[in-house]
């Protein structure tokens, strides 16, 4: 008898499914350089990319630091550069030793060592090692989901003249005729394929965010004192996510300073966070475990919806964290919990949250 390719499971009457956190995880510096030395001995491959996936087996399917976030370590050597690529993925790339000249669609973005930015989906890009050093870049990508979704499209050696075009808005067709109109008093409308299939734009550039100008600004907030009971962060924001709050339309890269012997207040929510340590040291809380880490140490600090915190020990600390709070704003799951005696919110949809600083 042939084997059907379906089932039915019948969930009648049946509990909701319990929830599973997965555990955080600590890289250590140590074992993030040893692999960045191999990948550095390794010779020149054709397409120019030494590239190496930071894997949590518990993130599921897919090379997975976090469930829906991909890192990976990238290596150039002096005088080298990429292939060019595209993907439908996007990307936060952010330089931790070195530095170079990536360009995107046409656009040359130089960067040092803590400069972040962005790749939009679709976009050709390339990378350039120009200096006397090594030049090593971390990457965050939504891959893994799209992985997951069995979509994720990319294209080796496109043709930058068509892309260019494309960016440029040559292919763009005029106003369509078909119009979307309503139904009810309620707000329901109906769209024809017509509009279906050509929505607005609203283009992505790619958003370079120099460390030197970031940590200026950063630094102010030590200012704000032990009382502070919120985090000393900066959004890197990209003004086309709109009220999601992104840096991408998946994620949102925050530059955070933690000066010396601050502790955060235990907090939650249902995005995944995952923190690069580049100075300082100090420790996690997570569902009630320590987790100690040290400058360059990558760390997937807050599985998603798991109760946590952080502190630092003697000396000042800087971070950069990648979270994927802008795929869940638009999808309405972002629930958030900034203290344990407030209510739940879902971002977005019903409420946020104050802090104490001064106006």
């Amino acid at each position: 008898m042939r084997k059907k390719d379906f089932q039915f499971v019948n969930r009648t009457g049946s509990a909701p499914k319990p929830f599973e956190l997965i555990c955080p995880v600590v890289v250590p510096k140590e074992a993030i350089e040893a692999e960045i030395e191999r990948l550095a001995s390794l010779p020149a491959p054709a397409n120019g990319r030494r590239v190496s996936c930071v894997v949590n087996p518990a993130a599921g399917e897919g090379d997975a630091f976090a469930p829906g976030i991909a890192v990976s370590i990238s290596v150039l050597k002096p005088g080298e550069r990429t292939k060019p690529i595209r993907h439908n993925s996007s990307l936060v790339n952010f330089c931790i030793r070195g530095g170079g000249e990536t360009i995107i669609d046409g656009r040359s973005i130089r960067y040092e060592q803590y400069d972040v930015w962005n790749t939009p989906p679709w976009a050709v890009y390339e990378h350039r090692n120009d200096n006397n050093e090594l030049q090593v870049r971390l990457t965050y990508s939504n891959s893994v989901l799209l992985e997951k979704m069995k979509v994720h499209i990319v294209e080796e050696n496109p043709r930058i003249s068509d892309a260019a075009e494309k960016s440029n808005g040559e292919h763009a067709l005029g106003q369509n005729p078909f119009g979307t109109f309503p139904i009810s008093d309620d707000g329901a409308q109906l769209m024809p394929y017509e509009k279906l299939i050509s929505p607005d734009i609203v283009k992505h550039d790619p958003l370079h965010f120099p460390w030197k100008i970031v940590k200026r600004e950063l630094d102010k907030l030590a200012a704000l004192g032990k009382s502070y009971v919120g985090r000393r962060l900066y959004l890197l924001y990209n003004p086309r996510t709109g009220h999601t709050n992104g840096t991408t339309n998946n994620f949102f890269a925050t530059m955070c300073v933690r000066p010396k012997s601050i502790v955060d207040r235990p907090h939650r929510h249902s995005a995944a966070a995952i923190n690069y340590y580049f100075a300082g040291k100090g420790f996690s809380v997570v569902e009630g475990k320590e987790y100690t880490w040290k400058a360059g140490d990558l760390m997937l600090s807050a599985p998603g919806w798991a109760i946590h915190n952080h502190a630092s020990f003697d000396e000042d600390v800087y971070e950069l964290t990648i979270q994927d709070s802008p795929l869940n704003i638009w999808m309405g799951s972002l629930l958030w919990q900034e203290s344990l005696d407030q209510p739940i919110e879902s971002l977005g949809m019903t409420g946020g949250f104050t802090t104490n600083r001064p106006v």
